[in-house]
């Protein structure tokens, strides 16, 4: 899914590995061979000798998302127009920062329309930051003021969903309908809740419904997808358990196997709880195709092993039984499930692949040795690059951002402990960027993680 962002002049950064990095400014730092460059707050930096060239005035591309991911998270709602917005908006936003006082000021002076006004500038002020709970705390004070207000519901709704409470967006997204019919807005989000909620011939019902009111290419791509997935299930059917809502064909896999399979994906779920702190609150779509349904439904690139797009979806043809690759998928994608619901959304692709990885119970020795010797030599995909999705990368590509993700997260778990790398997720559960939540368990940047793991592999794999 594409993050609105228009394309921006940019310096490209050309590697020797043939990888690309588009940098709003790039400058050297002579003293220690390095080139420095910023994307957007963030500086970065990488060995002169890993780049090959660079280019002035290029135009950065959109960047991808990844993991699993909240069913609207790039559908953007018509923010609603409110009296005395701008004088508004200035008494409780300073230096980037909600000003609480000047919000219970406006409480205080008993006007519910500037109240209302001020807690959802508030609420979309961290929803724009990331800081969804935040968000939330605000956007349900401004509903307190105007409960009736259908474009504060949406946006309500729309926050649940990006901290992982699909199943509480329902009813207001259903009361923003009522209260609007007819707007493309609460018809589309109604959409997009009932897809999180695991209800995907609803959603295409309302989507359809908003599109006939306006053309909207996001809903349109979710319309296509949803029928893809519809067309390929027709005949699935539905098991049930504590967290989780399995879909199957049922001529194709056995009771007993499907009886398995849900029993390791209850255990994973317990072990993953243990390990990361967090427990999602809604069950957790589990669809099991054939082969070629599989990539019929997904688009995935042919190397893909399973997908999680927000529902767990693995191809199983062939198998009658948990085999132990089956149990490591299993474990990888539900991961994903956990690392998405805890970061809503937010969590660098290297970070979020690194945790799964450890959790399905890999480890870099096998490719040690190959890392060491890349990292000494600057050969390696600087982690930056590896923070938006891996589903353009070739099979080889794939390969390598897998293991260095791996890596990445194996050495901080060894040299500061897994409650660091919960920590990390919290921090960009709550809005910090990626770099801002690493320096909080790492104490450096993505500079200093690359130096750190260039000398933990070395130590570990080098000789």
């Amino acid at each position: 899914m594409l993050l609105a962002a228009a394309p921006a002049p940019a310096d490209v950064i050309h590697l020797k590995n043939g990888r690309t990095i588009w940098a709003d400014q790039v400058r050297e730092d002579k003293s220690k061979d390095r080139l420095e460059y910023d994307v957007g707050e963030d500086t970065y930096a990488i060995p002169k000798s890993s780049v090959d060239r660079i280019d002035a005035g290029g135009a950065a591309p959109a960047r991808l998302s990844s993991g699993a991911s909240a069913a609207g998270a790039d559908f953007t709602p018509a923010a609603p127009t409110f009296d005395h917005e701008g004088d508004v908006l200035q008494k409780i936003i300073h230096d980037g920062k909600v000003d609480a006082e000047a919000l219970t000021d406006l409480e205080r002076a008993g006007n519910s329309d500037l109240a209302a006004t001020g807690y959802f500038l508030a609420g979309k002020h961290e929803s724009d930051d990331g800081n969804f709970p935040q968000a939330k705390v605000y956007y349900d004070s401004a509903l307190r003021f105007q409960p009736d207000n259908a474009t504060l519901l949406v946006y309500y709704a729309a926050c649940l969903m990006r901290t992982g409470q699909a199943a509480q967006a329902l009813p207001y997204a259903e009361r923003a309908v009522r209260i609007a019919p007819d707007s493309p807005d609460t018809l589309a989000m109604l959409g997009f809740v009932q897809f999180a909620n695991d209800r995907t011939a609803e959603a295409i019902r309302w989507w359809k419904k908003s599109l006939a009111l306006r053309p909207d290419s996001t809903v349109r791509q979710y319309v296509e997808k949803a029928e893809r997935e519809s067309k390929a299930e027709s005949d699935f059917s539905q098991k049930e358990s504590s967290h989780f809502n399995l879909h199957f064909e049922g001529k194709d896999t056995a009771e007993g196997f499907r009886k398995d399979l849900l029993a390791t994906l209850d255990s994973d779920f317990d072990d993953l709880v243990r390990d990361l702190g967090y427990s999602p609150r809604n069950n957790i779509a589990v669809t099991l195709y054939t082969q070629q349904a599989f990539f019929d439904v997904t688009r995935a690139p042919s190397w893909s092993g399973a997908i999680n797009d927000g529902k767990l979806r693995i191809p199983v043809s062939g198998v009658n039984g948990i085999t132990p690759d089956l149990a490591r998928v299993l474990k990888h994608e539900l991961t994903h499930s956990f690392v998405s619901q805890m970061t809503s959304n937010r969590c660098p692709t290297w970070l979020n692949e690194g945790i799964a990885q450890m959790e399905e119970g890999k480890s870099s020795a096998s490719n040690g040795r190959t890392l060491a010797g890349m990292f000494a030599g600057g050969a390696e995909i600087p982690y930056n690059t590896l923070e938006g999705s891996f589903m353009g990368f070739s099979g080889m590509e794939a390969t390598v951002a897998y293991a260095e993700s791996l890596a990445a997260a194996e050495y901080i778990r060894d040299t500061y402990g897994m409650g660091e790398i919960q920590h990390v997720l919290e921090r960009l559960g709550q809005g910090s960027s990626s770099e801002a939540a690493l320096r909080g368990a790492i104490h450096g940047d993505y500079r200093q993680l690359r130096d750190d793991m260039a000398r933990w592999l070395a130590d570990r794999y080098g000789k």
